[in-house]
């Protein structure tokens, strides 16, 4: 009796394990050391990159606060200028954070003058954190401010200077271009602003006129700003040290007669060579019909000296 066996399956089965075997070598034991210093790269790798996207809690210190206000309205109190916040994200983002470079912005546009207690939330605020990290708290949650309204003001001008003039000089007058000049800031620091005060301008050694052109003025406050003007120019008037100097002067007109004492002022090189007889006494008469009398000056010195006083006795 005679047998058929399916050889040719039996064949296939065999090619099949073999191949099977070869494949199970090549990929587990050929190499074995190599392959398994790449399994080993590439678990780390995993791990390394899954590790940092694990979200992060942290607390950056010291970020600048910036309250957005009205242009009509000024901060007048001390508030918080930096704030610490506690955010959370991924690690590589966050490690990547500077405090110093954020800004948190909190828009109090709305909020009209007089003192209030502000809360900051992180929904309340604005501050530019890449995505997918988020602020869960800010400290300090809270601040008090004072807002004023913003005024307009016109002050006037004084002049300040430095130096020494020479010796038997002295600067007679000063005049300012323009006289005053407005600032703007909040209402109780222009109300109670008396004058804005130049620059200091030298005078050392100068003993005649001179014109201090395109002179700075001097802000102290901060919160007070100048409007459009933001120089002078002074002219200052210089000559020789004034003094005062008193005559007793006896004159005689068609209706009367008698002395009169006359304190002049001038420069003291010309009212210490002033003489008695240098010294008119004119009488003269009104619309009304009246008489009077008054001091007349010779013309080469009536612009440099002034009466200061008279008295005329009969």
């Amino acid at each position: 009796m005679f047998f058929n066996f399916p050889t040719e399956k039996l064949v296939q089965k065999e090619q099949r394990q073999a191949l099977f075997k070869r494949l199970f070598r090549r990929i587990f034991l050929d190499d074995w050391l190599v392959k398994l210093t790449a399994l080993g790269i590439t678990f780390a790798l995993w791990l390394g990159v899954t590790g940092l996207r694990a979200p992060l809690t942290t607390r950056l210190s010291g970020v600048t606060f910036s309250p957005l206000i009205s242009n009509e309205l000024e901060i007048t109190n001390t508030p918080v200028h930096e704030v610490d916040l506690v955010i959370t994200g991924d690690k590589r983002k966050i490690d990547q954070l500077n405090p110093r470079d954020l800004v948190v912005s909190l828009d109090l546009t709305d909020v009209k003058e007089g003192e209030r207690t502000i809360q900051i939330t992180p929904e309340n605020v604005t501050v530019d954190l890449p995505s997918g990290v988020k602020i869960d708290k800010i400290r300090p949650d809270k601040i008090a401010i004072k807002l004023e309204k913003v005024e307009v003001y016109e002050v006037p001008i004084r002049v300040e200077t430095e130096g020494d003039l020479p010796k038997g000089f002295e600067i007679y007058s000063t005049k300012v271009t323009p006289e005053k000049i407005k600032v703007r800031g909040p209402k109780s620091s222009v109300e109670s602003l008396d004058f804005i005060s130049t620059e200091k301008v030298s005078v050392e050694g100068i003993k005649s006129d001179f014109t201090a052109g395109q002179t700075a003025l001097n802000i102290v406050n901060p919160k007070i700003t100048l409007v459009n003007t933001v120089s002078v120019n002074v002219f200052f008037r210089i000559g020789r040290k004034r003094i005062e100097r008193l005559f007793v002067v006896p004159y005689t007109t068609e209706s009367r007669a008698g002395k009169a004492s006359v304190l002049l002022f001038g420069p003291d090189a010309i009212v210490e060579n002033i003489s008695v007889d240098d010294i008119g006494i004119r009488e003269y008469r009104t619309d009304l019909g009246k008489t009077g009398l008054e001091v007349v000056l010779p013309d080469d010195i009536s612009s440099a000296v002034t009466v200061r006083k008279v008295k005329f006795r009969e």
